[in-house]
Formats: structure tokens, C-alpha cells, sequence
């Protein structure tokens, strides 16, 4: 089986619909594949996944391969998902890894709480790109 990646985000977020489109620009190969929180693959990760929480403030990143799926939340998620672009990008993962976790994920989730009122929220999932829609599941 061939490794896929994942990355699970707020779909009403603009901050989160915003950083999904830089990571696809940033992502040439195509390695990672989208779904929001409140789709339909998410329900089903959930199920087998219970540590993937229903709170919209945290970005899940699940890696699949031959020996099962691995979930990583929060600031693990990021860094995970950062390792998988091309270069410069890809050398911000250590720099962030480097950082004690407990401190990345109080500022994640610091960040996360106050994303809305920074960036604001959306009505609805917006569509994505034609030349991104095959990247998204529902």
C-alpha cells in the first residue's frame, strides 16, 4: 500500500481554507489529500480514530500506509505536514519539532481559539480550486 497523507481542517475557517490552498500551491508532488472536520471522511476516521476530536480547533493529520494509520494533532500535525513539502518549507518541521510539544501546542491552541476573530469564519465550505478538487474528499 502506497503511504497517503491526510490533512483534516475547519472548513468554515478562512485562516484554515486559506492555509490549505498555500499548502496544495506548496505541495507540487500532490502527497497530501484534504477533508474538512465536518465532512463525511471525517465521521468515518472518528469512528476508528476516537482520539480525533469533534472541536473544530484542532487540525488533524492522519498518515496511512501498509502497517495501519497514525493520527497526529495539533502543532504534531503541523510540523508532520510541513515535512512533507518541498524545500524551504520542509526545513521549518525541525525548527518547530525542536520546540517543546506541551509549549507548541499552547500556542496552537491559543492561536486556534482566536482564529475567527482574527480572520473570520465562513458561511459555508468553500469549493476548491478545479485544479485542487481531486485532492479534496468529502
Amino acid at each position: 500500500m502506497e503511504e497517503r497523507h491526510l490533512l483534516l481542517f475547519d472548513g468554515v475557517c478562512s485562516f484554515c481554507n486559506g492555509s490549505v490552498r498555500w499548502l496544495a500551491a506548496r505541495d507540487p508532488r500532490a502527497r497530501l489529500r484534504f477533508t474538512t472536520l465536518q465532512g463525511e471522511t471525517a465521521a468515518a476516521l472518528r469512528a476508528r480514530h476516537p482520539e480525533i476530536p469533534e472541536a473544530l480547533e484542532t487540525m488533524a493529520y492522519v498518515q496511512s500506509h501498509a502497517a495501519g494509520e497514525r493520527v497526529f494533532l495539533r502543532s504534531e500535525a503541523l510540523w508532520r505536514v510541513l515535512a512533507l513539502l518541498d524545500s524551504p518549507w520542509r526545513h521549518v518541521a525541525p525548527v518547530l519539532r525542536a520546540l517543546p510539544r506541551g509549549l507548541r501546542d499552547r500556542l496552537y491552541l491559543a492561536f486556534a481559539r482566536r482564529r475567527y476573530r482574527l480572520f473570520g469564519k465562513l458561511d459555508a465550505c468553500p469549493l476548491p480550486r478545479p485544479e485542487d478538487a481531486k485532492r479534496f474528499l468529502p
